[in-house]
């Protein structure tokens, strides 16, 4: 189609659109002169006041009665919340059909056609209510809804067909493409519902996926977002080839793009590739217990550009994929998770060495936290110093995600308490001051002390 006949087309179109809305309009305002269009009105009125009023009286009771159902299971309580928050709107849905169907009995069809009109309507939007809720996106659920709700009202009021017509002439035409606004409306809906299905799909599946124990972390990290990638691109080109767009310039314009990303975000998509090297090849995975540098933690999550590390002290790092690759870490918990740890105390050379050895053996056996197999704590000498002898006491944990300076703080209270038990000392520098009488007498006559 030539561009230029499109702007006079969709003129046109929108000239006999504001026509028809016109004539409808004038055709329902007639109506409404009429005494039994008026009554209906009236009685649609009467019935929302009604609505309105005992739903306001049966809310709090409702209210009340849901309190007591703790118990019940959660998809049920968020029904009845729905419910609920919807009250007023279900009364006046119910009063309306009560009412066109007794119309129907007792009068002519046509003196409830304005009544039905208001009847469908309300109950498709509350319908349309109560189906969204099954969508968790907030965002996803607003747009789905608002747009069904234009949709259920063009179709009960008959417009659709001259809606469809004016968005087809409100159109552009790129070399062999025509793009109108009827398409994208249909690409927009098309899209929402297979991404939303999609978005179904991958989070059912990953939830069974973190159930199965048989796989580990990292692959079910890996598996879930492999899932998610796949899902979402075939959800996208399959909505776009639904509408009818041609994919081959797609393709064409997204490798243009793609050689222009990777040179901008280079950064972006190391850490990508990083993050998927580290999950192949499961270096690190959830729950794991690493130091990189300074910062000490275990792995709280894995995610396409940074691994998420939480400290003891409540500190959640965002540390990108590629430091994990080409930087030192320490995996405290890689093929195992026994970790050894070191302290180092000294006792005064007139204690029994061979005793002190059983006693810092015992007191660090006594610890909560510290193994006695397979792994036993040992103590060795490991010199003499200028005041003590220096020992070297090593044990064992198998839980480094508990913390490691507590249970150090642990063993040193418990060699504490041992050694004052057995009268164990502990040397610690002292220094001696010595004051001649001559040189104090001569200070405070105010002499000047010879060196």
């Amino acid at each position: 189609m030539d561009p230029q006949t499109d702007p006079a087309n969709a003129i046109a179109l929108l000239e006999g659109f504001l026509t028809n809305a016109q004539a409808w309009a004038e055709f329902y305002f007639n109506m409404l002169l009429r005494p039994w269009i008026r009554y209906q009105v009236l009685i649609a009125v009467t019935l929302l006041a009604v609505a309105w009023g005992v739903g306001s009286l049966a809310r709090p009771r409702l209210h009340d009665w849901m309190r007591g159902r703790e118990g019940w299971p959660r998809w049920r309580m968020r029904v009845l919340v729905i419910v609920h928050r919807r009250l007023r709107m279900i009364f006046f849905v119910a009063l309306m059909w009560i009412a066109v169907l007794i119309m129907r009995e007792v009068t002519w069809p046509s003196r409830s056609y304005l009544l039905a009109i208001f009847a469908n309507l309300a109950a498709a939007w509350l319908f349309v209510v109560f189906a969204t809720r099954l969508i968790d996106n907030p965002l996803l659920r607003t747009t789905v809804r608002y747009g069904a709700w234009i949709w259920v009202t063009l179709s009960i009021l008959g417009l659709t067909a001259d809606t469809q017509r004016l968005l087809e002439g409100l159109a552009i035409t790129l070399g062999d493409m025509r793009l109108s606004a009827w398409l994208l409306v249909q690409a927009l809906v098309i899209l929402t519902v297979t991404i939303a299905l999609a978005r179904f799909i991958a989070k059912t599946t990953a939830t069974r996926i973190r159930r199965n124990e048989d796989i580990s972390p990292s692959m079910q990290v890996l598996a879930v977002k492999f899932l998610q990638v796949v899902l979402y691109g075939a959800a996208f080109f399959i909505g776009l080839n639904m509408v009818g767009v041609d994919l081959t310039g797609l393709a064409v314009l997204s490798g243009a793009i793609g050689v222009g990303l990777g040179f901008g975000l280079q950064k972006v998509v190391s850490n990508l590739v990083s993050g998927i090297i580290i999950l192949i090849d499961k270096s690190i995975k959830p729950g794991d217990v690493i130091s990189l540098g300074e910062t000490f933690g275990w792995i709280n999550a894995l995610g396409a550009r940074y691994v998420s590390v939480v400290t003891r002290d409540g500190r959640e790092y965002l540390i990108p994929n590629e430091d994990l690759i080409t930087g030192q870490v320490v995996n405290w918990s890689h093929s195992s998770d026994f970790v050894r740890l070191d302290i180092f105390f000294g006792t005064a050379y007139g204690d029994d060495p061979h005793k002190v050895r059983k006693l810092a053996i015992a007191a660090a056996s006594g610890v909560k936290r510290v193994l006695e197999h397979p792994k036993t704590p040992v103590c060795h000498i490991v010199g003499f110093g200028d005041s003590s002898v220096d020992y070297i006491l090593r044990f064992w944990i198998s839980d480094p995600t508990g913390g490691l300076t507590n249970i150090r703080g642990d063993v040193y209270l418990a060699l504490w308490d041992a050694f004052q038990e057995n009268d164990i000392s502990i040397p610690f520098p002292q220094r001696e001051v010595r004051m001649l009488n001559d040189r104090a007498e001569e200070t405070e006559s105010g002499g000047i002390l010879q060196p």
